[in-house]
């Protein structure tokens, strides 16, 4: 991994292997202990003076296991100490919490505790924080519970002191729970990440699970797990027609216990999954299709500590809510007259990389011809939380919008510049378009925006800039690269990067990401979300625009007019106003960087929350209401999935607000049940909103364009 790293990266500026030793570390013991609230300045001293200048060589020399087999081993016994530590301290039960003490909210550019001493004064700080917040958040759940007339929630729970124990011993659990594999996929994932946040090394499963990502389908029983704090696993959703849903044993909230992955009924082959990390449960749960998995179940509402046997034989699983899908809303425009606005949702640019039939621009352009067929006015594609995927997806959805152009300028370790064109001649849509993106869009929903932008071709509309990934990445098998006789099998996959990309106008995306023509205030922005934020980011620069880039003209977008319309909106949003609110005082909170551990001091904060939070509520209901019977009157919705795409029947009607999961029956959680915060009128978020109604603007004024002969043929392309 090693020599592939040297050879194969795209950042051939940085230091030379042998002078990354002290990075390779500092990533290491970042990983571990990114609070800083185990290890001490000795122990930091000593790791430091015995690898610190020697790291690069031990990989090199094969001898670098020693070094995070130690490391580790050292962390295992600090978490154990201080783990041990907490348990006594919750048991004395001597927390004083009217004394003025308070911790920071970050750790991470803290100094690291001195020597054992200062390390116990710390954590006892972290232990009484922790406690004092689950108390609070207990008399808030009360309370809200005997407000709303409904039980009390923790009549059979544990004490506020066990439950935080059982916090603390299911990480120690997840510490210890590892072999030789595992520390050595640490290891190697860190320094993998020294030459780029991107970079990464994966297991034999890590890979596994990559690719059915990328797929949007694994080979499983089709249930949501979460991990209990008293180490069993819950079901917490069952994909509608999965191979559980199909058996029919298994039920929501049932908790699992153990795992037979063979169903053999030996003893011996029922593995304990008592406070197991989540992915190796699911890795015994998951398997090849048509064999049988048994799981022992502790069935919700049972007697407490009596289990059952299900037997659930494996299938394929579609995640569904992770494909394209699409919907129409009618709406009038300024002048009154109907709009039918198309919306495309895209969470990921997934494809099947293993010769599978799965890609979403495939998905994406069954579903924009049904559109098309619709007689949409204008189309709206949203990527918020889109985290990227296939390049090739994205080059070839781009062609969807434009007539062949530069797409994306991909440059390589060597200097060498390759542009990706689409590959239609003439789009498939070539009206009104907007793009929605948010700080959470990255990789390749930054390609599409970025190159729509630069097209002059979409009116870009969301947070103040994309995440800024701009790097592709290419899985390596190390085996491959290994002496013949060697053992491959456990050598694991190197994802690295090995290109950077460029927009058509020759800007990167790296680090800067695409800003929107119409920025909308956002809690984001007070939050350390982007590329800019990650360690060893690589940095932004500009190349020469790409050969054939022959924008649109930009005054067909009348981005003056829209942005003036949306500014005008956006200052009267009282949505938007709250979100301001926050924003300043997010940002107070991160740079005070403290939080107070006296309980009076606490209790008058949340309640100053919950005022602000209940004023907010009363104001929102109010108006929501309004606003909802303004939608049944004004607007119609339509519902378009990849099921429905093919069948010619008219389109039905439906009611957003009335709209169930679709594909998950999920377990309700009974505190989040107390939440009277009310819902978005029809579903539709103030970002969705306003960006809905630069749309209808768009849609508006290029119509109004076009009859007054302002806008040519050849303006269109």
């Amino acid at each position: 991994m090693a020599i592939m790293l040297q050879n194969s990266h795209f950042d051939r500026s940085r230091q030379p292997f042998r002078e990354l030793s002290d990075d390779f570390l500092a990533t290491y013991l970042r990983d571990l202990d990114y609070s800083r609230l185990y290890f001490t300045r000795a122990d930091i001293d000593r790791f430091e003076r015995e690898y610190g200048d020697d790291l690069s060589q031990m990989l090199l020399e094969k001898d670098s296991m020693r070094a995070a087999v130690d490391i580790y081993d050292t962390f295992v016994e600090r978490v154990e100490a201080r783990v041990a530590e907490g348990e006594r301290m919750l048991k004395e039960g001597d927390f004083d919490f009217s004394a003025d003490e308070s911790v920071k909210r970050t750790r991470k550019e803290a100094a690291w505790p001195k020597d054992e001493a200062e390390a116990t004064s710390l954590w006892r700080k972290q232990i009484k924080e922790a406690l004092l917040s689950e108390t609070l958040r207990r008399e808030m759940v009360i309370k809200l519970a005997k407000e709303q007339g409904k039980e009390d929630l923790f009549a059979d729970e544990r004490s506020p002191e066990e439950k935080i124990m059982l916090r603390y011993e299911r990480f120690l659990h997840s510490v210890k729970d590892v072999d030789r594999d595992d520390i050595a996929a640490y290891f190697l994932s860190a320094v993998a990440k020294t030459f780029d946040p991107h970079t990464d090394y994966l297991s034999f499963k890590q890979m596994e699970r990559f690719r059915d990502g990328m797929r949007n389908q694994l080979v499983g029983i089709g249930a949501l797990l979460q991990a209990e704090e008293d180490g069993a696993t819950k079901i917490m959703g069952i994909v509608l027609n999965g191979p559980a849903d199909r058996a029919g044993d298994l039920q929501l909230n049932d908790r699992v216990v153990a795992v037979d992955p063979l169903n053999s009924g030996r003893a011996e082959d029922m593995v304990d999954i008592m406070f197991m990390k989540i992915d190796k449960v699911v890795d015994l749960i998951r398997g090849k299709e048509n064999t049988e998995v048994r799981l022992k179940v502790e069935p919700a509402g049972g007697v407490p500590g009596e289990t059952k046997m299900i037997v659930i034989k494996r299938g394929k699983v579609e995640l569904k809510d992770e494909q394209a899908s699409a919907e129409i809303i009618e709406m009038p425009g300024e002048d009154g007259e109907v709009q039918r606005l198309g919306i495309i949702e895209l969470p990921s640019f997934y494809a099947d990389f293993d010769g599978g039939s799965t890609r979403c621009s495939a998905d994406v352009e069954r579903l924009l011809e049904r559109l098309m067929t619709e007689k949409i006015d204008g189309l709206m594609i949203d990527l918020r939380n889109n985290g990227g995927g296939a390049l090739e997806e994205v080059r070839r959805m781009t062609g969807f919008f434009t007539p062949r152009q530069p797409v994306v300028q991909v440059k390589n370790t060597l200097g060498q510049v390759q542009v990706k064109e689409s590959e239609h001649k003439r789009p498939i849509y070539d009206g009104p378009l907007v793009v929605l993106t948010d700080k959470s869009s990255a990789s390749a929903s930054e390609i599409l925006a970025g190159a729509l932008q630069d097209q002059n071709r979409a009116v870009i509309v969301g947070e103040a800039s994309t995440f800024g990934k701009g790097t592709v990445q290419q899985p390596m098998d190390i085996g491959r690269q290994m002496p013949f006789f060697a053992d491959r099998n456990r050598a694991g996959t190197l994802k690295v990067t090995i290109q950077k990309f460029y927009r058509p106008s020759g800007s990167s995306t790296q680090n800067r990401g695409v800003v929107p023509d119409i920025i909308l205030p956002s809690l984001s922005d007070a939050l350390e979300i982007g590329e800019s934020y990650l360690d060893h980011a690589l940095s932004h620069d500009i190349i020469r625009p790409a050969p054939g880039f022959n924008p649109l003209p930009k005054k067909n977008l009348f981005l003056p007019r829209l942005k003036q319309q949306s500014a005008e909106r956006v200052k009267e949003s009282k949505d938007f106003a709250y979100i301001m609110e926050d924003v300043m005082k997010e940002r107070n909170r991160r740079r005070e960087n403290s939080v107070t551990l006296k309980i009076e001091e606490r209790r008058e904060e949340l309640a100053e929350a919950e005022l602000r939070q209940d004023k907010r509520n009363a104001e929102r209901r109010e108006r929501f209401a309004k606003i909802a019977e303004q939608d049944k009157a004004a607007k119609t919705f339509y519902r378009l999935t990849l099921d429905q795409v093919e069948n010619e029947a008219p389109l039905k009607e439906v009611d957003p607000s009335q709209e169930a999961e679709d594909y998950m029956r999920r377990a309700k959680n009974k505190t989040e049940q107390l939440d009277t915060t009310p819902e978005w009128p029809s579903k539709v978020d103030p970002f969705k909103r306003e960006a809905l109604s630069v749309l209808g603007d768009l849609v508006d004024v290029t119509r109004d364009a076009r009859m007054a002969g302002m806008l040519k043929p050849s303006d269109v392309r």
